[in-house]
């Protein structure tokens, strides 16, 4: 496939997603749990500890920006706000796909540039499973990690996407075994997500059982990058195809629980329909140790580096008035408070 056809294509998603289209007919699961309120809190505000741990390095809040991004001139742009804000706040940041800069040389600001910015900063690389059949391995995750200086590498898993991209790659026979050979052989940790349709409890093992260093359930509620793809397809028949998957995949409250029950000592990575940080704080309390943001914050990337910072000091903020009110000192304490299904 041509790097401008690629190109092109990110844009088309980009401009779909600010646009407000492409969102999940399926519901997150967030609202179906509720807090139990603490009317006497024995805390500080401003001293709850919302630090947390991820590849070795200490967050300030335990929050991944996961970057989704356009074509080059926009992308640019956008990666540098993402990185300095990420810097900025002591938080995590995985960029988009650098399927185009490996293979055309595009990079999109996805050069050493960005640790320049972000140097205290957990870096994710990204790379697409489906790639990993198509002339993609070792060689090119670690060229893909190395032109960012990044700590570890999201192989990411989109099949609803691929299924229904009018130009998709829908021959997976074979995926699962060179995803495998990948985080046997690649010399650093590999995480795989899903990008919006979630991960099973079922898979999650299978991958952890690879030798996965994490999961990101990446479950349903926020992009539907099935109906993304429907909607900047030309053909009739193609829209009609992807929109009947509207309401697909695992909602993102579902699929942490589950894998967090699945896999108790596991790092997993909760996103997908995360609005605040009221969710966050759910997702932390159903049991994900970090929590990823996208199609939330794109709107802010596109406005300047103080945009995305104010985004993310709200969910803090909401984050920290969530442990405050559950009497939880520390993120840790957070995963122990009382949570109410009440659907």
């Amino acid at each position: 496939m041509s790097d401008d056809l690629i190109l092109g294509r990110k844009d088309q998603h980009l401009d779909v997603v600010l646009s407000g289209g492409g969102r999940h007919a399926l519901a997150s699961g967030f609202d179906d749990w509720r807090f139990v309120h603490e009317a006497l809190p024995d805390l500080d505000h401003a001293k709850i500890d919302l630090g947390a741990d991820f590849l070795a390095r200490r967050l300030q809040a335990p929050l991944l920006i996961s970057a989704m991004t356009g074509g080059p001139a926009r992308a640019e742009a956008i990666n540098a706000r993402l990185a300095e804000a990420a810097q900025h706040l002591g938080i995590a940041l995985a960029v988009g796909s650098q399927r185009a800069a490996i293979e055309g040389g595009a990079t999109g600001g996805l050069d050493r540039s960005l640790r320049d910015r972000a140097p205290d900063t957990p870096i994710l690389a990204n790379i697409g499973a489906a790639q990993l059949t198509r002339g993609f391995g070792v060689d090119q995750a670690q060229r893909a990690m190395d032109m960012i200086g990044a700590d570890a590498l999201v192989v990411h898993l989109n099949p609803l996407q691929e299924a229904c991209q009018p130009e998709g790659d829908r021959d997976w026979w074979g995926v699962g075994a060179a995803l495998q050979a990948l985080i046997r052989d690649l010399d650093a940790p590999v995480i795989v997500k899903e990008t919006g349709a979630g991960i099973s409890a079922v898979t999650a093992q299978r991958l952890i059982a690879m030798g996965a260093a994490g999961v990101d359930v990446a479950g349903a509620g926020g992009a539907n990058w099935g109906l993304i793809e429907g909607e900047r397809a030309t053909e009739a028949v193609d829209k009609a195809h992807a929109a009947a998957f509207a309401a697909w995949g695992i909602p993102s409250a579902r699929a942490i629980a589950e894998a967090r029950n699945a896999l108790p000592d596991a790092l997993i990575i909760g996103s997908g329909g995360v609005r605040d940080g009221v969710d966050v704080a759910k997702a932390v309390r159903l049991g994900a140790d970090v929590i990823g943001m996208a199609s939330g914050v794109i709107q802010a990337a596109t406005v300047s580096t103080e945009a995305v910072v104010a985004h993310f000091q709200t969910v803090i903020r909401q984050l920290r008035t969530v442990c405050f009110c559950t009497n939880a000192a520390s993120v840790a304490a957070l995963k122990r408070v009382p949570l109410l299904c009440v659907k």
